[in-house]
């Protein structure tokens, strides 16, 4: 079994969720996260004045799928996530022991 740990922006977290409604997953989480990949920090403008946004928001879905049906979930999520531009997001795959 293995644990995935992805981190989307806000806009694609609901379509990840649509994509996996009919995948067999052992669990699901979601949470709300905030913090930043290889875009760093970026500065915006707020009343005349520059300030740094250095943790931007982000959606953290936490999977638990069968070592067996691990590529097709993979698959899944790049599919609806992958534009193309920076901040697409992160997947990370971990193992799991035993999932009680």
């Amino acid at each position: 079994m293995k644990q995935l740990v992805t981190v989307v922006a806000p806009h694609l977290a609901e379509k990840v969720l649509m994509a996996l409604q009919r995948a067999p997953l052992e669990g699901l989480c979601v949470h709300e996260v905030k913090g930043y990949g290889r875009q760093k920090s970026y500065l915006d403008q707020y009343q005349d004045t520059e300030y740094s946004k250095v943790f931007l928001p982000k959606v953290q879905i936490t999977l638990w799928v069968d070592d067996s049906r691990l590529d097709g979930v993979i698959e899944k999520i790049v599919e609806v996530t992958r534009t193309g531009r920076i901040g697409d997001g992160k997947i990370m795959v971990m193992p799991v022991d035993s999932l009680l």
